[in-house]
């Protein structure tokens, strides 16, 4: 199974399509639980829909994807196939996800752009003065943990060395082993950074960090060396309400900019234009709004409404989520997405835009 970094992949998916706009591409999201009864409804439905070569094309995937199900052992899944393109790319996802299976002109990438904008990825430390582990966290599980310790005395015994230059040699071994902590750190620091710890040590350890580092820090928790538990629990809960903060904010610098008439838009048709044009920084979408729409994949139009064929160029459409269309030439541009619930973004349009320019 190919395996693919989420970040990386909605970046492929969002480049590839059908030219002649038929629907030759297969998106399957499904949960290990549920998925069964749920995948063989659904391939029912569409070959009722699909006639002549699209159809034997559907057929083919379907086998293309089934194969690659024999090795689904995570929580959920994620597959893109189109047999016609020779194209295959697979995701497992730790978190339960709702079974949903797409065929379009063009692999459909919301749930994933959901899931990366909700289950950010973080850095997470925990450390005492000869101990510490450093968890990498994306899309809500483990992916790899280093553990790095050092063999300090903690007592002064009896004889040899005074007791003041016992702490001075103690301290030094201390500091060693935190610049050796502070180096790994640097390797795989995400975004956003958690240190965890008894004491007063991970305190200090801050202090050593380089500002690049430190500016990453986003919350400080005090806790026993043994409690990983504990602590894994409450930073997944730390992560995921500073996302929901982030949506709020989102929206308010959007309000702002339109005050100020400033590099802002908001709207469908005027948030679709700025997207095509690579004007966006930062796109925010109402999380669960849809709009149907259509595009024509040869020239690369896309409006609301319903056409069979382009206006433009006479070729055949294909009929589409309009939000779907804005989110995939988002991606290609390097936009950052923002999902949002708030009632605000709707009354703006359901979907706006900070840009980079006008």
């Amino acid at each position: 199974m190919n395996q693919e970094n989420i970040n990386d992949l909605i970046r492929v998916l969002s480049e590839v399509y059908d030219e002649n706009s038929e629907n030759t591409f297969v998106s399957l999201y499904a949960n290990k639980k549920t998925y069964k009864k749920f995948i063989d409804h659904r391939i029912r439905e569409c070959k009722l829909i699909l006639k002549d070569d699209i159809l034997k094309n559907f057929n083919k995937t379907i086998e293309d994807i089934k194969g690659n199900l024999k090795n689904f052992n995570s929580k959920s899944i994620g597959i893109f196939a189109s047999n016609k393109y020779n194209f295959l790319k697979t995701i497992s996802l730790s978190m339960k996800i709702q079974n949903t299976l797409i065929v379009d002109s063009s692999p459909y990438i919301r749930p994933l752009a959901r899931i990366e904008d909700e289950w950010e990825s973080f850095t997470l430390l925990l450390i005492n003065s000869n101990y510490a582990k450093i968890f990498s966290v994306s899309t809500g599980k483990i992916d790899d943990i280093k553990k790095i310790s050092s063999d300090i005395i903690n007592k002064h015994k009896k004889g040899g060395w005074s007791q003041a230059r016992f702490n001075r040699i103690r301290k030094g071994a201390i500091k060693a082993f935190l610049s050796d902590v502070v180096e790994e750190l640097q390797k795989k620091a995400e975004k956003s950074i958690i240190i965890s710890g008894p004491g007063t040590t991970k305190n200090i350890f801050i202090e050593m960090l380089p500002k690049n580092i430190k500016n990453k820090v986003v919350d400080v928790i005090d806790i026993s060396i043994e409690d990983e538990k504990k602590l894994l629990k409450e930073s997944f809960e730390l992560i995921a309400n500073r996302e929901q903060t982030k949506g709020y904010d989102a929206v308010q610098r959007l309000k702002q900019e339109i005050l100020k008439d400033g590099l802002a838009v908001y709207g469908l048709s005027e948030t679709l234009d700025a997207v095509k044009n690579g004007q966006i920084d930062l796109l925010i979408i109402e999380k669960d709004y849809r709009m149907k729409g259509w595009i024509c994949e040869n020239c690369q139009v896309v409006e609301k409404g319903i056409k069979k064929v382009c206006p433009y160029c006479k070729n055949k459409t294909s009929e589409v989520d309009v939000i779907e269309e804005i989110l995939e030439f988002a991606e290609r541009t390097d936009a950052n997405i923002e999902f949002t619930d708030s009632k605000e973004i709707a009354d703006l349009g359901h979907v706006g835009a900070i840009l980079r320019f006008k």
